[in-house]
């Protein structure tokens, strides 16, 4: 069993999810939980069709993913440092 990562992002209406490694496959739902749902079935939906026209699954390439807090340093337009 491959395990592929998925990428959930909010949008204007809802969700919107992919895989980067299977290029094409995307899925959109009202709630997190949905989109989530929805984005699996679509994931081994594209799979089944790539091993029915005879293609090769692409391996799984993305090991994991992480947030990162990033600090910004500028200067107000009064000249004070602010960090955000």
């Amino acid at each position: 069993m491959n395990k592929y990562l998925m990428i959930i992002e909010k949008s204007k209406n809802g969700y919107s999810a992919y895989s980067p490694d299977l290029p094409g496959c995307v899925a959109v739902g009202s709630t997190k939980i949905e989109t989530e749902i929805l984005m699996k079935e679509a994931m081994e939906f594209h799979i089944e069709g790539m091993l029915d026209e005879g293609l090769e699954i692409p391996k799984p390439t993305s090991r994991n993913a992480d947030f990162v807090k990033i600090n910004l340093r500028r200067k107000s337009k009064k000249g004070k440092l602010v960090v955000a």
